[in-house]
């Protein structure tokens, strides 16, 4: 099994989840490269797509688990401060710089 790593959720307070850190940190680093840090921000959908070419074959197949595994992170680091939400019609996000 491989380690694991908390990650929190912006939307439920205190709540903390272990996901794979293998993961989460590849995720991490991608969305933290596609992500601009204006608030014109990215929707999901941008941030799935512009993450996917940056993600490994070996840990997202055909990218696959893109889009649960960017939700999971744009979560976390919205709880952490890291991430901002615009909000509006699709939900947008940027990096906190």
């Amino acid at each position: 099994m491989g380690e694991k790593i908390d990650v929190e959720n912006v939307n439920v307070p205190g709540q903390v989840t272990r996901v794979d850190a293998g993961k989460y940190m590849e995720m991490r680093v991608a969305m933290l490269a596609v992500l601009p840090s204006t608030p014109l921000g990215m929707s999901h959908a941008e941030v799935v797509s512009s993450v996917a070419p940056h993600l490994s074959e070996s840990r997202f197949p055909g990218a696959k688990t893109a889009g649960w595994w960017s939700k999971t992170v744009q979560l976390n680091l919205e709880a952490k401060g890291l991430m901002v939400r615009v909000e509006g019609k699709p939900l947008r996000w940027f990096v906190q710089s």
